[in-house]
């Protein structure tokens, strides 16, 4: 057999794969969330949030959204260098990203089925 009909019988299967995978995972919310930012983001999102009493004073007086903290579970990394994660029972994480101009860093502590956030503070 000729290369260039191996190469057309190896395409063509790889199209039908392709049609095929986009046809069962096309309208599920799967993801790909591999890397150890990501899967920490993703645990603090699922979870109930809290704000504690802090938190909510800091983002009263700076005037700033409250929904910018789902942007930063988005969009931000953790600082795995300024986080606790052997802490018992809850690990704490800092999560740094920028929301509304500002840089901001935002301190969880993830238990098993809350994530509270403890401070928010500028970034410099």
């Amino acid at each position: 057999m000729k290369f260039i009909h191996r190469l057309g019988y190896y395409l063509s299967g790889f199209v039908v794969g392709i049609i095929m995978l986009m046809f069962f995972l096309g309208g599920k919310k799967t993801s790909c969330d591999w890397g150890l930012d990501a899967r920490v983001l993703k645990n603090i999102r699922n979870k109930e949030r809290i704000l504690s009493e802090e938190a909510l004073v800091f983002f009263k007086d700076k005037q700033i959204d409250t929904s910018s903290i789902s942007y930063i579970l988005e969009a931000g990394d953790v600082n795995f260098k300024k986080s606790n994660i052997e802490a018992k029972p809850c690990k704490t994480y800092q999560v740094e990203g920028e929301a509304e101009e500002q840089k901001l860093g935002l301190i969880f502590e993830n238990c098993d089925s809350t994530a509270v956030l403890k401070r928010v503070f500028i970034l410099k």
